[in-house]
């Protein structure tokens, strides 16, 4: 079986199950318990994801065996010298085309191992490089170890901090050509 990544509605159900599941298992972690539908809730609403749909950003399912088993998104960084209410700033683009965030990378655990993470980096990576992104970016928590050692046998290297996340452990980026 392989792995087939694809373009998603963020609203669907789909999507949004992956996003539940997706926090779920970091709430779990992070807390070292089980997490409830309140603590996954509040995650989602913490950390929106509206976003990860065009001009923005955009978001991306894995099937492997006809079950969606994963997602990632990639999230257009905004240009720090974007004012609107400049004149003669309308028509510029609000977000920087160099630069993307990587986000919300999941694979489901008992897909674990069979090629999902590099399938849906892979993906991610054509993405955004149809968007004009030459730098793919990403925070992690410490905890979060096989995502850190996912990025670096990707072409991930770590960086210094580029933003104060509560929960930015970790910093990396990958050029790409």
């Amino acid at each position: 079986m392989t792995w087939k990544v694809t373009a998603a509605d963020i609203d669907s159900q789909a999507a949004q199950g992956e996003l539940r599941a997706y926090y779920a298992e970091l709430v779990s972690r992070y807390f070292d318990r089980p997490a409830t539908p309140e603590s996954v809730d509040a995650a989602m609403a913490d950390e929106p994801s509206g976003d990860l749909t065009p001009p923005s950003g955009l978001f991306l399912l894995a099937e492997h065996g006809g079950t969606v088993g994963g997602c990632v998104g990639v999230r257009l960084i905004e240009r720090p010298d974007r004012d609107a209410s400049r004149p003669g700033r309308g028509t510029a683009l609000p977000y920087e085309p160099q630069v993307a965030e990587l986000t919300r990378l999941f694979v489901r655990p008992e897909r674990r191992g069979s090629g999902g993470g590099a399938a849906l980096l892979a993906a991610a990576e054509e993405a955004a490089r149809g968007l004009g992104v030459h730098l793919l970016r990403m925070d992690t928590r410490k905890d979060l170890v096989e995502a850190r050692a996912l990025y670096a046998r990707h072409g991930y290297a770590e960086v210094p901090a580029f933003n104060e996340g509560p929960y930015a452990d970790h910093w990396f980026a990958k050029h790409l050509v």
